[in-house]
């Protein structure tokens, strides 16, 4: 996003309540840089609010509050905030897949669990409860997303979250690629925010390669699977290329780790043979699907494949992937940096990351101005124009993309 034009859209609005950013210390590295971009970015937009009341808070240094969850011996917990956050917009950054947290319980030691981090969001918010003016809650990854439909005899417990928090008096959710979006239907009177990073990925993608053709010839991008097809055709439509996908046909007479068991892969679309491939989906979890989609399109001659998914979670390590490389299954892997990963991706040769954090900061602060967040959506138009520079060589700077 262009942050010359868009805060000019809240230069005639005030903030809502002073800004607090409440991070978790599942998130710590993203909260600091979105803290860091939101800071510089009202420091150079201070002179509209000179003389005005407004002022103060407004331009700060760092608009992280002082809080931390902490646990006694026996493994019970509690949230902290060591400073007032009175009157304040309140926003709470969790990353509930961080899995590198440990903490202590009768001696031994537990690394954390989605289901641990999400008792911590529960208790920043009754921490905050009362005091703050407003309390939004962004959790990247939706807690259990992947639950979000009932089959038979089970838990809806994405549904039963997302109803927990507003009872708790939250405000607004903020999520990104949710696996299924039509859980916002859990909680049709409140407010739920469900983002997507396609200009990202295609900026990403566009800045670690000078010889790519986007166009139909060339082209083409991919579902792995009948779920991700919505978000495959939107960025095939985007980039003006053709799209196809992979259905999974299932073995539904036994059960496997909680799922049934994938028989094969199998692909509707047009001919991929010379060209070049973008797989889309919104999470890589162990992996093993997407390396055998990525191995089918090679099979198939595809001339270059590029994985390209929200969350990187990498379940099963990442031995496979690095194995899969050398057999050229796939070129490139690329995630953003919603959650956490194993420090050892950033030095793959494999790896490129789609930065959200510029994203994420303007969602926060026009969302604390109360402006129409339809301003933060990246317009068609815009990936389009850089699509159409990078195609013709026209004054496309690799370097400068990755910045913007």
């Amino acid at each position: 996003m262009s942050s010359t034009t868009d805060f000019r859209k809240i230069e005639n609005s005030i903030p809502v309540a002073p800004l607090a950013i409440a991070v978790h210390e599942s998130a710590a590295s993203l909260g600091r840089d979105v803290d860091r971009i939101i800071s510089s970015k009202r420091k150079k937009d201070r002179t509209q609010y000179e003389g005005s009341p407004v002022i103060e808070g407004y331009c700060r240094k760092s608009y992280i509050v002082d809080m931390e969850c902490t646990r006694f011996g026996t493994g019970e917990g509690k949230a902290v905030f060591e400073e007032s956050i009175r009157g304040k917009d309140v926003f709470m950054l969790i990353d509930i897949c961080n899995n590198s947290l440990t903490y202590r319980m009768n001696g031994f030691i537990n690394h954390m669990s989605p289901d641990d981090l999400y008792q911590d969001l529960k208790r920043m918010i009754a921490a905050a409860a009362g005091k703050a003016k407003r309390i939004n809650v962004i959790m990247p990854f939706l807690y259990e997303g992947r639950q979000h439909k009932r089959n038979s005899r089970e838990s809806l417990d994405c549904a039963f979250m997302l109803d927990e928090l507003y009872h708790m008096g939250i405000d607004n959710f903020i999520t990104f690629d949710a696996h299924d979006p039509r859980v916002a239907n859990a909680i049709p009177l409140s407010g739920f925010d469900n983002y997507t990073p396609p200009y990202q990925f295609i900026k990403a993608l566009l800045g670690s390669e000078d010889d790519l053709i986007i166009d139909k010839d060339h082209l083409v991008v991919i579902s792995p699977d009948e779920g991700a097809l919505d978000r495959s055709v939107y960025f095939a439509n985007v980039l003006c290329v053709n799209t196809g996908m992979f259905y999974k046909r299932r073995d539904y007479s036994k059960i496997v780790n909680g799922k049934n068991p994938i028989v094969a892969h199998e692909f509707l679309g047009d001919d991929i043979d010379g060209k070049d491939v973008i797989v889309m989906d919104d999470m890589i979890s162990s992996g093993e699907s997407m390396l055998d989609t990525a191995r089918q399109l090679k099979e198939m001659n595809a001339k270059r494949v590029y994985i390209c998914c929200t969350f990187g979670l990498f379940t099963n390590g990442l031995k496979a992937f690095d194995e899969a490389y050398e057999k050229c299954y796939f070129d490139k892997v690329v995630t953003t940096n919603l959650n956490y990963f194993p420090p050892e991706l950033k030095t793959k040769p494999y790896y490129i990351e789609a930065d959200m954090s510029g994203f994420l900061a303007d969602i926060i602060d026009f969302m604390n101005h109360d402006v129409s967040m339809s301003n933060v959506h990246t317009p068609a138009e815009k990936i389009r124009d850089v699509i159409n520079k990078y195609n013709k060589r026209q004054n496309f700077d690799f370097d400068e993309v990755k910045k913007k």
